[in-house]
């Protein structure tokens, strides 16, 4: 929501009046220092929208208000050009909203377009995240990475590695959802205030690292050539893309990190295909090349790769995981019910490169259980699954 600034405003003014913490209105303002308001400046104020009320008779600004639970200088601040003295029957005036619901709306076939959409809504009501572009697809449609909190312990969860796991996307994008909704309202999950973790943890969420491959699983093959007809070819001529866990190349991007790479290598598929083909050497994808720089530029902290299936957390490499690693994976296991499994006969995976390259905790999340893509049916108990491992991973 954009207001418009009066003399005498402040952030600390608008934090009381609409009940959102301070730091997330000054975040949503990145370009705007706090002392240096100036009459006539919009500022945007996250967690509500505007939306429009026609006057009836005996309508007062102060009815209304009083009506919606407003201050009444809310009302003033978004009509800057009204008469509290003259309104009319049948004007219009703006009367703010807070958000209270969510945009995201994961129980469905969740494809890049509708992930993008919903991060753009996200965007325009919580102005305080960041949503770089980490790089492009083969197909050249933008990875993007969504940055929220200003802490100094750096986490990062990723879904979509494999294109018929799309599930994981609307998983991560409602929990994203939900924090959003805690920070503004400040309203507990699972009785948790986030507001604390929003100073305490910079959290990166890379979505949909496969966006080719998802839309190729869900939406069948692109319309332009060569790859129309490359991946039905790739595919065995099957217009069934069910099994496609590859990018749209045919590369298996949780093949393709330099963690005992030639060990993958060595023993599947030798040309580009469905599923598992490594590529020709480590990170030759640029799905892959984008994940890996931003690991290196961000340092982060811990990370989790969101995968389906099996109602497992694979949390080790080769001895290389640091103690702490399995007390965290302990609290994974404890609020999702999920098996917490070492060590597994799989390399090159991006936890593993993780681990390998930092010592630092790395986990593979398999959520659901079943044939993947797994149906939307399992869709609520996977969140309230996935949602106990989102939580901890902010507060371990």
């Amino acid at each position: 929501m954009d207001i418009t600034v009066r003399r005498g405003d402040s952030y600390w003014y608008y934090s009381q009046l609409f009940q959102v913490p301070l730091q997330l209105i000054i975040d949503s303002n990145r370009g705007i220092p706090a002392n240096q308001l100036s009459i006539g400046q919009s500022i945007k104020i996250p967690g509500f929208v505007i939306t429009n009320y026609q006057i009836v008779r005996g309508d007062t600004l102060w009815a209304i208000a009083s009506r919606r639970n407003l201050p009444l200088d809310s009302l003033l601040l978004v009509n800057p050009n009204i008469n509290p003295q003259l309104l009319r029957v049948g004007q219009t005036i703006n009367v703010p909203l807070r958000v209270t619901w969510r945009i995201v709306q994961g129980k469905q076939q969740y494809d890049y377009d509708i992930m993008m959409d919903h991060l753009v809504r996200l965007k325009n009501v919580y102005p305080f995240i960041q949503i770089p572009s980490i790089g492009n697809t083969v197909l050249n449609r933008t990875i993007p990475e969504v940055n929220i909190g200003n802490g100094a312990k750096k986490v990062h969860y990723n879904g979509s590695f494999h294109a018929n796991e799309w599930i994981t996307t609307p998983v991560i994008m409602q929990f994203l959802n939900d924090y959003l909704l805690a920070l503004t309202n400040q309203t507990p999950i699972r009785g948790l205030y986030m507001h604390p973790y929003y100073s305490l943890v910079s959290l990166s969420i890379v979505p949909m690292v496969n966006p080719d491959g998802v839309n190729l699983v869900i939406d069948g093959p692109p319309e332009g050539e060569p790859w129309r007809s490359r991946v039905v070819e790739i595919n065995n001529g099957s217009r069934n893309f069910s099994g496609w866990k590859a990018n749209i190349r045919g590369v298996d991007l949780n093949n393709q990190f330099p963690a005992r790479w030639e060990i993958e290598q060595a023993r599947k598929p030798q040309q580009p295909s469905p599923r598992d083909y490594p590529g020709e050497r480590p990170l030759t994808e640029p799905e892959t090349i984008a994940m890996a720089e931003l690991t290196r530029r961000k340092d982060f902290d811990r990370v989790l790769a969101f995968h389906t299936q099996g109602k497992v957390i694979y949390w080790g490499f080769l001895n290389l995981e640091p103690p702490e690693a399995r007390t965290i994976v302990e609290e994974f296991a404890r609020v999702s019910g999920y098996d917490p499994i070492r060590t597994v006969d799989s390399y090159a995976g991006y936890k593993d490169w993780f681990i390998q390259d930092w010592r630092r905790p790395g986990y593979t999340v398999e959520l659901g259980l079943g044939t993947n893509p797994l149906p939307l049916t399992q869709y609520d108990e996977i969140y309230e699954e996935a949602l106990g491992i989102f939580l901890a991973g902010l507060y371990m």
